[in-house]
């Protein structure tokens, strides 16, 4: 098949969700309402809470979901063939990472900004949201020690994207001033991703690279401490310095790199030398249900973004409104990138034919983000005469800078969930910015380095629990959206269907990686599997009861 016919199938998918569903949920379910006063106008400090342009929070809130997730699952998951990966990134987009990501900003914008673990409190109970946080930091821990680890890697096998890295954050902080002083977006974001651009080439002739050993650390480790370091700094800054201009730049970016992309494919024309399902898999390859929807999150749903979505873009949110074009379109832009990801990863632009593509993709874990920027740069070559060794470095520092974005966004909700800590348990210290930024990026370098020793490598050892854990979240969010759907009258079946299928699946896939650690004696992460496959069941026994309670409640008014 040609890769066109993949492509259109699944923008005119995503065209549906965006132009229809998204305003059925938004406007029928959610019933957004632009009177209503949001916590950036309600809490504003100026730091946390500040209305935002809904074109930059837009930037911001994708970027900082987007990751490097979008890439390496699909990259990882057509192992099983293209088409199960295709349909699950485009049905997955429309009917639950949408409404997933705008139902957990209109739930948060209505509980003053309050991060989907604490709003649990208020819509389930007090138990809900002491088990609801433990998930969150562990799922935070796992993101930002091995985010830190894949941008590592990028630079030191990409030396070529150092400098537009870095740069961009110059760049960055130069914006956020001028957008402060109420100067032109349309100019400054041309002019952002110009300067970007030829950092970039920039970067083709200069490349950067640190010493082979820093203090005992080599180059990856001591790239790690550098980014954590800065990822401090960075999540301590008001977010309209660093933060919002920064992933709005980089959303332009991508913006730029998916027209690049989406263009070459339209005239390139390029075939599929992937099966669209693999019979020819390795011994031992797990099983494509449950694994695929956990392979796949980013880009289909993943309940990273309810952290995100309710940690830091719901108190930027200026109107209400602006959570379905925040939210759902944010799901559409990361099912676009991982859209494309499958043709760059499956078609001849990566492999000539279906048997150099079998000899790439030997195992299951094969593929990732190399086979992207490597598809992905031939693809652009091949559609629009660039230079490959440009296009490389082009797709290489976009995966870095949305890596690096989730990672400042990261450290940032870390820090609101040990101030929460604090708020809960009266602890004084865990109150303050400084000391709960501190206490989190230390608990990440402690994973990196006291797991993973001089490699920094450490996040990589619990990183195998990240795909169930993380859909075993974005499952429990749509559960605090259902049941305060129910609470106020309205259909919940647009989330509960959703939320069922999800739990079944990652609840599923948690299983069979608990008796795989049994089996390999791996009791760390058989120890944290069980864990939160546990406070996956309490939550979800807190919510029935809350439920059954609400309608029992009802009945007894309706016979009065």
């Amino acid at each position: 098949m040609n890769g066109v016919m993949i492509v259109l199938f699944g923008l005119v998918g995503l065209s549906f969700g965006w132009f229809v569903y998204s305003k059925f949920i938004a406007f029928r379910i959610y019933r957004l309402d632009p009177d209503f006063q949001t916590p950036a106008h309600e809490l504003n400090d100026g730091v946390d809470y500040v209305p935002t342009n809904k074109y930059v929070l837009w930037g911001h809130h994708f970027t900082s979901v987007a990751g490097a997730a979008p890439i390496v699952g699909p990259a990882i998951a057509v192992y099983w063939g293209w088409a199960p990966a295709l349909l699950w990134v485009v049905f997955g987009t429309i009917f639950f990472a949408g409404v997933h990501d705008m139902g957990a900003l209109w739930a948060s914008i209505r509980h003053k900004g309050k991060s989907i673990g604490a709003l649990s409190e208020s819509v389930i109970g007090e138990r809900t949201r002491s088990l609801f946080l433990i998930v969150i930091f562990l799922l935070l821990l796992m993101v930002n020690a091995v985010f830190a680890v894949v941008i590592s890697n990028g630079f030191v096998a990409t030396p070529g994207s150092v400098f537009p890295a870095w740069s961009a954050i110059v760049v960055a902080l130069v914006i956020g001033q001028l957008l402060r002083r109420n100067y032109n977006l349309l100019g400054l974001s041309l002019i952002g991703v110009a300067i970007l651009y030829l950092s970039i080439w920039v970067g083709t002739h200069v490349e950067l690279s640190l010493p082979e050993s820093t203090f005992g650390l080599n180059e990856n480790a001591s790239w790690i401490v550098i980014l954590f370091i800065y990822a401090a700094i960075a999540s301590m800054l008001p977010v309209w310095v660093l933060l919002q201009p920064r992933d709005f730049i980089n959303g332009m970016q991508l913006i730029v790199g998916l027209i690049l992309l989406y263009g070459a494919v339209l005239v390139f024309m390029p075939e599929m030398t992937a099966p669209a399902f693999n019979t020819q898999t390795a011994e031992g390859t797990p099983s494509m249900v449950p694994l695929l929807f956990v392979t796949i999150a980013c880009g289909a749903i993943s309940g990273f973004h309810g952290i995100v979505a309710s940690g830091t873009s719901s108190k930027q949110i200026n109107k209400e409104t602006d959570a379905r074009f925040v939210g759902y379109l944010g799901a559409i832009g990361e099912g676009s990138l991982a859209l494309i990801t499958i043709v760059a990863v499956c078609s001849v632009a990566y492999a000539a034919n279906a048997g150099e593509w079998h000899a790439l993709y030997v195992e299951f874990s094969d593929g990732g983000a190399n086979a992207f920027v490597a598809g992905g740069a031939a693809l652009i070559s091949a559609g629009w005469g660039l230079p490959e060794g440009f296009a490389a470095v082009l797709l290489a520092t976009m995966v870095a800078l949305f890596a690096g974005t989730t990672m400042d966004s990261g450290v940032r909700l870390q820090r609101y969930i040990i101030q929460e800590w604090g708020e809960i348990y009266g602890i004084d210290l865990f109150r303050k910015g400084l000391a709960a930024t501190f206490i989190a990026v230390g608990a990440c370098l402690l994973l990196a380095f006291g797991a993973g020793g001089s490699s920094g490598d450490g996040g990589m050892i619990i990183w195998p629990l990240f795909g169930a854990t993380n859909q075993l979240l974005a499952s429990l969010t749509l559960l605090v959206v259902s049941v305060l759907l129910i609470k106020l009258g309205r259909p919940a079946r647009y989330t509960l269907i959703p939320m069922v299928l999800v739990l079944f699946m990652a609840f599923y896939a948690g299983l069979i990686q608990l008796i795989g650690f049994y089996h390999e004696q791996n009791y760390l992460l058989m120890t944290l599997d069980f864990v939160v496959l546990v406070v996956s069941v309490l939550v979800m026994l807190e919510a029935v009861s809350v439920v059954k309670k609400h309608r029992g409640v009802n009945k007894s008014e309706s016979t009065q």
